[in-house]
C-alpha cells in the first residue's frame, strides 16, 4: 500500500508540474500575443519620425520602439521580428510611425522601403560619381543619372555662392558644393534635381558667413579673414580632404600647400591625379600625364575641387596653420602624417616609412 501511495504522489506532482508548466506557457504565450496586438493608444494617430540607423540591431530597435512609446513591451517585438524572419529585412531609414500600430503592423513598415525615407550618408570627400554609386545602391536611380542630372543643372542664380562659368567647364560641375551629410530619400518622391538643391542648400547653411558672403554677387569675392577666393578654398579643401584625416593635420597641411602655391612650386598632391581615376593607384604614366589635375607637373590648383569636402576640411584652407615644414608624408598602416622642412628630410622620411 506504500509503495502504491508513493507512485501515486509522485505522478500528483508530475501532474502538477505540468499544469503549471502548460499554466504558464498560457499565460506567457497570452501575454505575448496581447503586445503582438494591443496599440500603444488606439486613439492617437499622430506620427512620430523614427529613424533607424545601418548599424541598429533588433534589440537596439526593439528599446528605441519602446523608449518612443510606440509598442507595449520591447521584448514581443524582438520575439516577434525573429519568429517572423523581420530582423533580416528591417531596413535603415526614417519611417512615420504611430500609437496606434500593433507590432504586425510595425514590422511591415520598417521593412518595406515604400513605407519610409531611406538613410542616404555622403562621408567628406565624397565624388559626384560617388553619389551616384550611393543612390544606385538605394535603387533611388539608375547608375549615371545623377552625374548627367549634375551637368544639366542650370539653377545657379539662386545661389550666389556658385561660379557658373568655372563649374560649368568642369568634368562634373557643381563638385565640391554638394555638401556631405546624412539625407533621408523618399523613393515615392525622389527626383535628382531635388537632391541636388538640398545638398546645395545644406552647403549654404553649414558654411560660415564670413566664407560664404552671400551679400556679394560673385563666388569669387574675397572673405574678411582671407585673400582667397571661395572657389581657390572649396578647391584646396577638397584635396586636404583626400590628403589627411585628423583635424589637427588639415591646418598645417593646408599651409604647406598654399606655401607651395604663393611659391610657384607645383603643390604636389596625389590626391588630384586620383580624381578622374576608376582606380586609387598612381604609376609613371599618370605623374607624366599632361593633364590640369597632375599638379605634380602643373602649377596652380586643378581646375576645380576634387571632392566634396567637409567643413572640418573647408575651415582648416581657410585658416591654414604656417609651420617651417614644406613636406609630408603619410605613414602607412598608422596615417601619421610626418613632416620635412627640405627636400633632403623628407626623402629621408620616405626611406624611413614608405620602403
Amino acid at each position: 500500500m506504500r509503495r502504491g501511495r508513493g507512485k501515486g504522489r509522485v505522478l500528483l506532482i508530475i501532474g502538477a508540474i505540468i499544469l503549471l508548466a502548460g499554466g504558464y506557457f498560457w499565460y506567457a504565450q497570452s501575454r505575448y500575443q496581447y503586445f503582438i496586438t494591443t496599440p500603444v493608444n488606439a486613439a492617437n494617430p499622430v506620427d512620430t519620425s523614427f529613424v533607424i540607423k545601418k548599424d541598429d540591431t533588433v534589440s537596439a530597435i526593439a528599446k528605441n520602439l519602446h523608449d518612443k512609446n510606440l509598442v507595449l513591451d520591447e521584448d514581443a517585438f524582438k520575439t516577434y521580428a525573429k519568429d517572423n524572419d523581420y530582423d533580416r529585412k528591417i531596413i535603415a531609414g526614417k519611417f512615420l510611425l504611430n500609437q496606434t500600430l500593433t507590432i504586425p503592423q510595425i514590422a511591415a513598415k520598417i521593412t518595406n522601403p515604400a513605407q519610409g525615407e531611406l538613410t542616404l550618408t555622403i562621408p567628406e570627400g565624397t565624388t559626384i560619381r560617388g553619389i551616384d554609386e550611393k543612390l544606385a545602391a538605394l535603387d533611388a536611380i539608375q547608375p549615371g543619372e545623377f552625374v548627367q542630372a549634375v551637368k544639366d543643372f542650370k539653377n545657379y542664380a539662386k545661389y550666389p555662392f556658385l561660379d557658373e562659368q568655372k563649374l560649368r567647364a568642369l568634368p562634373h560641375p557643381l563638385e565640391g558644393y554638394l555638401f556631405p551629410d546624412t539625407y533621408f530619400i523618399d523613393l515615392n518622391h525622389y527626383s535628382n534635381q531635388d537632391m541636388i538643391d538640398l545638398m546645395l542648400k545644406t552647403f549654404q547653411k553649414r558654411m560660415p558667413d564670413e566664407l560664404l558672403n552671400l551679400s556679394g554677387t560673385s563666388a569669387t569675392q574675397q572673405t574678411a579673414k582671407s585673400t582667397r577666393s571661395l572657389y581657390d578654398i572649396i578647391t584646396m579643401a577638397s584635396i586636404v580632404e583626400k590628403e589627411v584625416n585628423t583635424s589637427s593635420d588639415r591646418p598645417i597641411v593646408a599651409g604647406i600647400l598654399w606655401k607651395r602655391l604663393d611659391s610657384h612650386w607645383q603643390i604636389g598632391a596625389d590626391a588630384t591625379l586620383l580624381y578622374l581615376k576608376d582606380d586609387r593607384t598612381i604609376d609613371a604614366q599618370d605623374l607624366s600625364e599632361d593633364s590640369p589635375y597632375n599638379t605634380r607637373k602643373k602649377q596652380g590648383l586643378p581646375p576645380g575641387p576634387i571632392g566634396n569636402p567637409g567643413l572640418k576640411a573647408i575651415e582648416a584652407a581657410a585658416n591654414p596653420k604656417d609651420s617651417p615644414y614644406f613636406y609630408y608624408l603619410t605613414a602607412p598602416g598608422t596615417g601619421e602624417v610626418i613632416y620635412a622642412k627640405t627636400n633632403d628630410e623628407q626623402n629621408a622620411n620616405k626611406a624611413k616609412y614608405l620602403q
